[in-house]
């Protein structure tokens, strides 16, 4: 899927908008229900991010533009180093782009169904480290929504990384959300509750019940509640009145008093903040700062050297897609061209309007550029809590171009 291989670096103008001219596209790695992933390389840097691109028209058909601007808004205000952290926005006729870090550790749901065993070691440290980012989330307002394992993207030293803020929502102050959002298997009761009563709304505990969720099923290899994305939402409530959950005799009984504090039915009950899980017996020995500065080492590690994901993504962009990325730039020029020509497009006319609101009001994006005017050198804007982190954050760079995405 790569263009021309050339060694010499391209020279861009710092001031010019970043656009899709900039980056050497290396293959395709993923695809969510409205957009696409690839592995990118920018062409003068040489930094490597994974690229997510939406169609603007399949978008609207299906009324994902609001969700696709809300993800971008929110995004633009996050760094954090246990995040999947926004570079660059950017669009053309086609598309929308976000570029973001690069994790080549694939996705913790792909390790599971390749079954791995996660070690209660390897659990401990991914709840301590998701623990933060979801801190950092909590202390800008927002509530994810979507916690699960399929979220979760390790790094090639495997180091857990929040991705996907495509459903999360922000709340000031004792405002509750009210909206049912999410995947079922992973809400917490209080969601389910506003379905059937209107409930009393929820807020930041439903992200850590979701957290017990994954620590559970990374653990057993299935989890909690047997709940399905077609079971019924009365089923799914009547489930929690009368299942008990069956911890493992083997794990220790600090991760099952961890693992049931975070299963607390009761919100109000639920561990559900950072200094909550601080105060846990079971995590009283933990260096948080060294948490935070990945300083401690994963029990789990990816494989380096090949894709942690799956091959048929290449296959299908290659093979199957009918307007291939790879081949965007002449089939732009040609549609230029043609309408050029005939002096009208062929979209009609409602469609065509909403794509114009798209683009006027789509939100170019580059941190780059704004690390430039704050003046912040290697520092990451925005990163309060445990002493900062270092330029680049999760960024991979690596040198002549490796068409696998692998790590030098």
């Amino acid at each position: 899927m790569g263009g021309n291989h050339s060694h010499q670096p391209a020279v861009f103008d710092e001031n010019e908008e970043v656009n899709f001219d900039h980056f050497q596209i290396l293959r395709a790695i993923g695809k969510g229900s409205f957009g696409k992933v690839c592995i990118v390389q920018k062409r003068d840097t040489k930094k490597m991010y994974a690229m997510k691109y939406m169609n603007k028209q399949k978008c609207i058909e299906r009324d994902e533009v609001r969700n696709v601007f809300r993800e971008l808004q929110i995004m633009q205000g996050l760094e954090h180093p246990f995040l999947v952290n926004l570079w660059y926005s950017f669009q053309d006729e086609e598309d929308m782009f976000m570029v973001a870090d690069l994790l080549l550790g694939g996705d913790l749901r792909y390790h599971l169904q390749q079954s791995v065993r996660f070690t209660e070691g390897a659990v401990r440290l991914y709840v301590c480290e998701l623990a933060l980012a979801l801190d950092y989330l909590q202390r800008r307002h927002i509530i994810h929504r979507d916690i699960k394992p399929d979220n979760i993207l390790l790094d090639e030293h495997g180091h857990v990384h929040i991705t996907d803020f495509n459903i999360a929502t922000v709340v000031k102050g004792a405002e509750k959300a009210s909206s049912m959002a999410g995947t079922k298997p992973y809400m917490a009761p209080e969601v389910f509750q506003v379905c059937v009563d209107g409930g009393p709304g929820y807020s930041y505990p439903v992200d850590w019940w979701s957290l017990g969720v994954t620590a559970y099923e990374l653990l057993r290899g299935w989890r909690p509640y047997e709940i399905h994305s077609a079971t019924p939402v009365d089923e799914v409530l009547h489930l929690f009145k009368v299942e008990r959950v069956h911890y493992s005799s083997t794990w220790g009984t600090g991760m099952v008093a961890l693992l049931k504090q975070l299963l607390t039915k009761d919100p109000e009950s639920r561990l559900s903040s950072l200094g909550d899980v601080q105060s846990a017996p079971y995590l009283a020995d933990v260096n948080w700062d060294a948490v935070f500065e990945k300083a401690l080492t994963p029990s789990f590690v990816p494989h380096k050297g090949r894709l942690n994901c799956d091959p048929t993504f290449e296959l299908e962009e290659m093979i199957l897609e009918s307007r291939p990325l790879h081949k965007k730039k002449k089939r732009l020029a040609k549609n230029r061209s043609k309408d050029g020509a005939k002096g009208s497009c062929p979209l009609n006319g409602h469609l065509q309007q909403r794509l114009e609101t798209v683009r006027k009001e789509f939100i170019v994006f580059n941190r780059e550029q704004l690390r430039r005017q704050q003046g912040q050198g290697g520092q990451c804007p925005d990163s309060e809590g445990l002493g900062g982190f270092r330029d680049g954050c999760n960024n991979t760079t690596l040198g002549p171009t490796c068409p696998q995405g692998c790590s030098s």
